[in-house]
């Protein structure tokens, strides 16, 4: 039988982009992804430190469709710091899309943290900007406050998600994604892509039952 997993006090929950646009009728709808919310409610209630990241992109962030002419959702285009998949507009700062979900538990957070506000570069990972190397600050955050397991939750799998446990992994953080407390986009492939990533860095794929037992 799998062992329980009870959270310590040098462990923390970093709950990935639990907004409305990731959620049913929001502008980039992960499927499902307001499932998540009852189910991360319940685990950050378990951890005595929870961190939440939130993307927050001004308004015509490079990642977005609509500020490259001739170019639609979905398709990639070359940035200077690599390829970019492009996206409708989402999480505008200030705007309802960037809420958090109305039901995700918030008053626990000892950090909020937000990433994709620099107008020229996409910020997935939790830890990195997309050129890989401009740091969002949390590994210093994360190590002056001790720190050594991160538990992921959120939105969406394959793409926040994602990096931001390979990034954990790769800066020394023991990782544990919690999966079924995590939806996926999907997109040509990218889920099962993302989980080879992830274990090849290093972070362990977990069921919540584990946490909650």
């Amino acid at each position: 039988m799998t062992q329980p997993i009870a959270p310590e006090a040098s462990d923390v929950l970093l709950v990935i982009d639990v907004q409305n646009d990731f959620c049913p009728g929001g502008a980039l709808a992960v499927p499902d992804g307001d499932a998540v919310v009852p189910l991360i409610n319940r685990l950050a209630a378990r951890f005595a430190h929870v961190v939440l990241t939130q993307d927050w992109h001004p308004p015509g962030h490079r990642s977005f469709a609509s500020a490259h002419a001739g170019h639609a959702p979905f398709e990639a285009v070359e940035m200077p710091y690599g390829p970019q998949t492009l996206w409708p507009d989402h999480c505008v700062q200030d705007t309802p899309g960037a809420a958090f979900h109305k039901d995700l538990a918030t008053t626990g957070a000892e950090l909020i943290l937000r990433k994709g506000f620099r107008p020229e570069i996409d910020s997935y990972s939790a830890f990195f900007e997309n050129d890989r190397t401009t740091p969002t600050g949390l590994t210093g955050y994360l190590r002056t406050r001790g720190f050594g397991r991160v538990f992921l939750a959120g939105l969406a799998t394959d793409f926040c998600v994602h990096f931001s446990a390979v990034d954990a992994a790769r800066e020394g953080f023991a990782c544990l994604v919690i999966e079924d407390a995590c939806r996926a986009i999907d997109l040509d492939g990218s889920l099962a892509a993302a989980k080879a990533a992830m274990a090849q860095a290093g972070a362990e794929m977990i069921g919540s039952a584990r946490v909650l037992a």
